[in-house]
């Protein structure tokens, strides 16, 4: 029998899980100009290298919150789930509407996955919203920042990515004419040796392989930018030991996900074995999620994904856990201006922030999405003194590269 969604989308209906909607808390304080009420939330999906769900929250007040979910299948449904969940509460009250949602969609799975996507680009959109309605940038929202600016790292491609040449001459080109400072390659790339990429086993021609691309980039560029590297979780814990262990000599800045993420024993040994630096957390969950790598200290850098893991606030709570062993964080990002910028703000408010990723450098239109311009320059993203994200949402740039069939936001 298909599941009956209507009972549990009423407002009113009866809930087994802690309901913290302001009625069954009973927050009732009249907070003059700030007594504002959540009217509406939608999305519009942007085809961008990856499909952008943006996501936006409407108040009787007029003021708009523009926000940003991780991509993954079901996701502008799971929003629209989450919406009689907090129309009609103050969008102020970040935390509490945070964990209302997260209690509400726990028979959905909102320990991880793409529920968690759909609650991290309304958390998003709060902060933008939040700090509109307060006119104060995010960043302030989080505790006030420790910088002005955020590096940015560029995650690069090649036509052959599997040729160290290539990767060289790309990483020089983009450090020389673009700016950046630090830089990104795949290593999970074809070597010409492979017997089973099943098993996940590196034969030593493979390691080999990769350790070459490893060489020539980090030689071609490593007096001018930093350069890691990413393994998409995709190497046995042996395999991966190996792969740290051959390109230990070489200034590698990290090796990122060189294993599969389910198993936190295996992720500590691979990390405890090498001096090579080992960068986890784009496909973790929430700080509940996080803690083990960090506890355990399974990592020698945190890599959550903002509006994946939860939202800027969460991510604040796992630097803040990451801070207490001395570990940095390096958000990873795949996002349109406005994941990248609540990365920023989020970097902007912690003190061990690393680098903020950019994953569209080859995507000629990025920046049209927003009004404004020159988001990052020379490898950093300045944060705006303007309030919220301090961005403003191209309308017209969404309806010319919409998802085909999907609907642009109404107007504010």
């Amino acid at each position: 029998m298909p599941i009956d969604y209507s009972q549990l989308s009423d407002p009113n209906a009866e809930y087994t899980m802690r309901d913290l909607s302001s009625e069954t808390m009973g927050v009732t304080a009249d907070r003059g100009p700030r007594d504002v009420e959540i009217t509406d939330v939608q999305t519009t999906m942007v085809d961008g290298n990856y499909p952008w769900t943006l996501v936006r929250v409407y108040t009787d007040a007029g003021v708009v919150g523009t926000g940003e979910a991780y991509w993954g299948a079901g996701v502008p449904e799971l929003v629209e789930r989450l919406k009689p969940f907090i129309v009609g509460e103050n969008p102020l009250d970040i935390d509490r509407l945070y964990e209302h949602m997260v209690q509400k969609m726990s028979g959905e799975g909102s320990i991880a996955g793409v529920t968690i996507h759909a609650v991290s680009g309304i958390e998003i959109a709060l902060h933008d919203l939040a700090g509109k309605l307060l006119d104060v940038p995010a960043y302030q929202l989080l505790g006030g920042k420790y910088r002005d600016d955020v590096r940015v790292y560029c995650d690069l491609h090649t036509e052959d990515e599997a040729d160290p040449q290539a990767c060289a001459d790309e990483a020089e080109r983009v450090v020389a004419d673009l700016g950046y400072d630090a830089i990104k390659f795949d290593l999970d790339v074809p070597s010409g040796h492979e017997k089973d990429s099943a098993n996940r086993h590196l034969s030593q021609p493979e390691i080999e392989h990769k350790a070459e691309i490893v060489r020539a980039t980090t030689e071609r560029v490593g007096e001018t930018a930093e350069v890691a590297f990413d393994c998409h979780w995709s190497f046995t814990g042996g395999s991966a030991k190996r792969l740290a262990e051959e390109i230990e000599p070489l200034d590698v800045w990290w090796l990122e996900d060189p294993v599969p993420p389910e198993n936190h024993d295996v992720q500590r040994e691979v990390t405890q074995s090498t001096t090579t630096p080992i960068a986890v957390g784009e496909n973790v969950y929430r700080k509940h999620g996080q803690r083990r790598l960090l506890e355990e200290q399974a990592v020698d850098i945190i890599a959550p994904d903002v509006p994946r893991v939860g939202g800027m606030r969460e991510t604040k709570k796992i630097a803040d856990l990451a801070d207490t062993y001395y570990i940095p964080v390096a958000m990873h990002n795949v996002g349109s201006p406005i994941a990248t910028m609540a990365s920023a703000q989020v970097g902007a408010a912690i003190p061990n922030a690393l680098a903020v990723e950019y994953h569209s450098y080859e995507l000629g239109w990025w920046e049209d999405l927003v009004e404004e311009d020159g988001l990052i320059e020379d490898g950093s993203m300045a944060i705006p003194e303007k309030p919220g994200l301090g961005l403003t949402l191209d309308l017209d740039a969404v309806e010319e590269y919409k998802v085909e069939g999907e609907t642009v936001f109404d107007e504010a």
